[in-house]
């Protein structure tokens, strides 16, 4: 058998230690973690005042109410519940009727849409200055009388 010339054997022991330690490397490194993907809330889209009832407006009766509002996974509301009232049931159903119809960008967890409640106040506020109108609605209670 012939012998080997430890000068030949040497390249191919460094390249097999070469490939050793590569392959020893690389089952000790982590695998690539996911990229984190940041929650977001709820963000307003479409939420356009509520209509002040005319009369209470002309009566100077304001108020605020809280209403506690279900967002659900495409933006819409899916449950209102009145968390704190006016004091003015044409008020509290004008906020009602108002946010049914308002649109969010949905909240999203982990890259997903998720529903989520939120509190929104509403606050009515009489007119600085009595509009023309409100003159019309006074001679129309006068003349029920």
């Amino acid at each position: 058998m012939p012998s080997r010339s430890p000068l030949r054997s040497r390249p191919l022991r460094a390249a097999a230690a070469a490939l050793a330690l590569t392959a020893a490397l690389a089952a000790c490194q982590k695998p690539a973690e996911a990229p984190v993907v940041r929650s977001t809330e709820p963000m307003a889209v479409h939420t356009p005042p509520p209509e002040y009832p005319m009369e209470l407006g002309c009566q100077d009766i304001g108020g605020q109410v809280v209403l506690q509002v279900t967002i659900g996974v495409e933006g819409k509301p899916t449950a209102i519940r009145q968390v704190r009232g006016s004091g003015s049931k044409p008020l509290d159903d004008a906020a009602v009727a108002a946010v049914r119809g308002w649109t969010f960008r949905a909240a999203t967890r982990g890259g997903k849409p998720t529903p989520v409640a939120i509190q929104v106040p509403i606050t009515f506020s009489p007119p600085d200055v009595r509009p023309e109108s409100c003159f019309q609605y006074d001679e129309a209670q006068k003349n029920k009388l």
